[in-house]
This record gives structure tokens, sequence and C-alpha cells, in this order.
């Protein structure tokens, strides 16, 4: 059994299918996502349309990014402009340019993203962590939205190392820090889309 942990997709199908056809998942692998599926890529449809694939191929985790929550805001009534100009139009264009066109099944999915996962060994969220607090206190504020460049957190005060994502890592490279280790390689931006085994290391 392979615990792997996937960095920021942003609707880079292309890059997902690939990635998957690498790993090549069974039934006793844990593929835990890090959020941010949907926006700036060119199919956030078929990225989700292949994240609800490997959920019964595999055992998945799909935490919750802030690209999801504004999606979904948008969904529910709130305005389009802020989410058509944080990668949105690249959402929506993959929908048919329609809301209307988002299923039910990928609205079900969106709404059953965690906003974290924690094991015996390893904490997983999507942009950050405050050292000082337990999971379920963290502000959504820090865990969906506050960049690496804003703060460098320190060891959380579990002990266990947090992987996360969020903060596109210069020049598509892993970022691997004291307590931490960022995987967002900013795969819309020209880059890698990254899997990490969290036990062996491998990449």
């Amino acid at each position: 059994m392979r615990t792997i942990v996937i960095g920021d997709i942003h609707g880079c199908s292309k890059a997902l299918l690939a990635l998957t056809d690498v790993l090549k998942p069974t039934a006793d692998d844990h593929l835990i996502f890090l959020g941010d599926y949907v926006d700036r890529g060119p199919d956030s449809r078929g990225v989700i349309d292949q994240l609800l694939i490997l959920r019964v191929r595999c055992r998945t985790t799909f935490l919750l990014g802030n690209h999801e929550i504004m999606f979904r805001g948008v969904l529910a009534g709130l305005p389009v402009e802020p989410w058509l100009l944080s990668g949105g139009k690249q959402t929506i264009t993959s929908y048919g340019g329609q809301l209307k066109h988002v299923s039910a099944e990928h609205v079900d999915f969106l709404y059953g993203c965690v906003p974290y996962w924690e094991s015996e060994q390893h904490i997983y969220v999507h942009a950050n962590y405050d050292p000082q607090l337990p999971l379920c206190d963290q502000p959504e504020q820090t865990i969906f939205w506050e960049h690496l460049s804003a703060r460098i957190p320190g060891q959380h005060c579990s002990g266990k190392h947090v992987f996360l994502g969020h903060t596109p890592q210069p020049g598509g490279k892993v970022g691997y820090y004291p307590h931490f280790t960022c995987i967002d390689t900013c795969c819309f931006g020209g880059f890698w889309l990254t899997a990490l085994d969290v036990d062996s290391g491998e990449i």
C-alpha cells in the first residue's frame, strides 16, 4: 500500500491523466489530493471527471482548495467577476460557457472535499497552517488562502510533518522545508504536476 500526495492540478487534465498512467494506483493505494482542481488550466471539467473515476479505483482523499471555495460560491449565487479573474473563465469554458452545465455529480464532489487530513505521521492541508493550533482550530484564511510568501510556518505542535500546496514553487521544483513540503509545482504555469510517495520520498 502506497500513500501518495498530489499537488495542485488547476484544470490540467492531460497532466493528471499522464501522472495516473505512471502511478497505476491499485485498490490498496491511498491518493491524497491537496486541492485546487479547477481554474486557470484548460479543462477543469475533465479533471473532476478523472477524479471521480479514481475515487472508485482506489482510496482517495480530496482536500478543499481556495479555488473550489470560489467555484462553490459562484454556483451558490455569489458574483462571478472575482472568480473569472482568478482563473474561473477557463473553468466555465470547460463547461460549455454556462454554469448550468455543471452536473449535480460535480457539485457533490466540490462539497465533499475536506478541509484537511491527518494520519499518524503526517498532516495534509491546502495552503498553510498555524503551528500552535490543532487542525480543528485552524483559521480558514490560513489553511485555504495564506501563501508561504506571507509566512513560513514552524513545526506544527503535533510534531508531524506537513504536506501542502497553494504556493507555486520556483522552477517547478518541490519545496523542501524543515517541517513541511510544498508540492505545488505550477502545472498550469508550464511546469509539472507532482505526486510524492510519503513513505519512500519518490517523486
